[in-house]
């Protein structure tokens, strides 16, 4: 493609080169670059791409896009770009090289601290549910279509992101949903996109190892509902209602649900059960009654932001309850104990966050006839302040805590076990295992009638991640090899 071309609607200054050019490939690594490819200098947490333009140059780049001109020389054979923001040319001149792909979709975006992958999950069977061929884009797997591609984060980076986008238009996909994460936000992958819709699930503390404050973590949220022509907010909580604050004056139609407060999609008659959850709602004049086979209480929630998001796209709400009672989300309150003949049940669950804990263990402790045993740690090199808050949490909320390691990566194991118990005062209910497979076939091994197990943080992950390592770790596995252990079962 020719460099003008891809440089369309993107200020920039020519330091030297011809940019009647044609280049091959975009890459913002420069392991990955080829001859006559275009290289960006990304200023990454870590490592500045700056510093790797001659490996680039002698890899094949004829392209360099900087924002630092001092550190290059003029060369005849290369061209070099120099831009304000090299993160956010990156997102444009990705749209670009893809012929601007996400304008041909129809783009639903989800944010907030927790219920991003359900709500995900939720719209997207619904919209097949209409007979629409929808595409995914999320922490568990990306979809086009029935097809199922691996996920390596939330959000994509730009490069990666249109690329995506543009596979989806040549299968065909109309919608296509998306989980839009506080780092996709900050780190403006998303830029440049305007999206037609977008839910606020909720605002809790996460990240903040990389936000380092609140407000820095709200405004990158933020940036979702200042680019997108329809939005759904949770007005039972604050950061929804600030979001409508900070909103007022822009063009987006802007639709709230709730369960406490007045809002256009409120929640009543609600029913927790073992294997679901089930609400009324009142929508233009008619009383609908919701059931969703996924239990907790705040799942009500994330389906209320659906159904508002499925409602304007003109979904019958035949057609939406049909979808809803379809929708299973792996390791979202993920039940994997069939066999009841146990006498209690062993629930996965992916909360990591103390909103995302207390959330689940309040539900499920509606739910528990017997005892309710945790088992969760918290991830290393992640934000420490929120492990004794989660310490806290789980004891107080659980008859049995244990307390056992999650994905350490570089940090000690122990060391982290020992944050989360410094959030617990009485610790007479609390067992800290480090290894998190024994601490899994302790909580089996004392688990009686009526009692349920929960095992919080990693969900759909089958993998653990130790020092510079990542090995396998599936806990529906350890769980049925427990099982099987304990019951003598072949």
């Amino acid at each position: 493609m020719q460099i003008k071309k891809i440089l369309h609607g993107l200020e920039y200054t020519v330091i030297c080169g011809d940019i009647e050019d044609k280049i091959n490939h975009i890459q913002y690594n420069s392991k990955k670059v080829n001859a006559n490819d275009m290289f960006f200098c990304i200023k990454g947490l870590k490592v500045d791409g700056h510093l790797y333009i001659e490996d680039a140059i002698d890899k094949g780049a004829k392209v360099i896009v900087l924002e630092d001109e001092k550190i290059i020389d003029k060369r005849k054979d290369i061209t070099v770009i120099k831009v304000e923001d090299t993160r956010k040319a990156l997102a444009i001149v990705s749209s670009n090289y893809y012929e601007n792909p996400s304008k041909k979709l129809k783009l639903i975006g989800v944010t907030g601290t927790n219920g991003k992958t359900t709500a995900s999950y939720m719209i997207k069977g619904i919209l097949e549910e209409a007979g629409y061929k929808v595409g995914l884009i999320g922490t568990i797997a990306n979809f086009i279509g029935k097809s199922k591609l691996p996920s390596e984060r939330t959000t994509p980076e730009s490069l990666e992101l249109h690329g995506l986008f543009s596979h989806m238009v040549e299968e065909g996909i109309e919608y296509c949903v998306m989980e839009v994460s506080s780092h996709s936000l900050a780190l403006d992958r998303v830029y440049g996109i305007t999206f037609k819709s977008a839910i606020f699930t909720n605002l809790t503390r996460d990240h903040l190892d990389f936000h380092k404050t609140f407000d820095n973590y709200y405004q990158s949220k933020l940036k979702l509902f200042k680019n997108s022509k329809y939005v759904s907010i949770n007005i039972d909580d604050d950061y929804g209602k600030q979001i409508l604050k900070d909103i007022l004056n822009n063009s987006a139609t802007k639709n709230t649900y709730s369960i406490r407060n007045f809002s256009d999609f409120k929640a009543y008659n609600i029913k927790n059960y073992p294997d679901g959850i089930s609400f009324s709602i009142n929508y233009e004049g008619e009383e609908s009654n919701i059931k969703v086979d996924i239990p907790g209480y705040y799942n009500v929630y994330n389906s209320l932001g659906v159904i508002s998001i499925c409602c304007n796209e003109g979904i019958s709400m035949e057609q939406i309850k049909a979808g809803l009672k379809k929708v299973v989300v792996p390791g979202r309150c993920e039940i994997l104990t069939k066999d009841k003949e146990l006498g209690f049940d062993i629930i996965l669950d992916y909360a990591h966050t103390p909103d995302g804990l207390e959330n689940v263990l309040l539900s499920l402790r509606e739910l528990t006839e017997g005892r309710l045993i945790s088992v969760y740690g918290c991830g290393g090199d992640r934000d420490k302040t929120k492990r004794p808050i989660m310490g806290e949490i789980g004891s107080k909320l659980s008859d049995i805590t244990i307390i056992t390691s999650d994905n350490p990566r570089t940090e000690e194991p122990r060391s982290i076990i020992e944050d989360i118990l410094s959030g617990i005062e009485c610790r007479k209910n609390c067992i800290s295992i480090e290894n998190r497979e024994e601490a899994i076939e302790k909580a089996i091994s004392i688990a009686k009638k009526g009692d349920i197990i929960l095992i919080a943080g990693k969900g759909h992950e089958t993998y653990q991640v130790l020092k510079e390592k990542t090995i396998h770790f599936d806990e529906r596995e350890i769980v049925e090899k427990v099982l099987n252990n304990k019951f003598g079962r072949k």
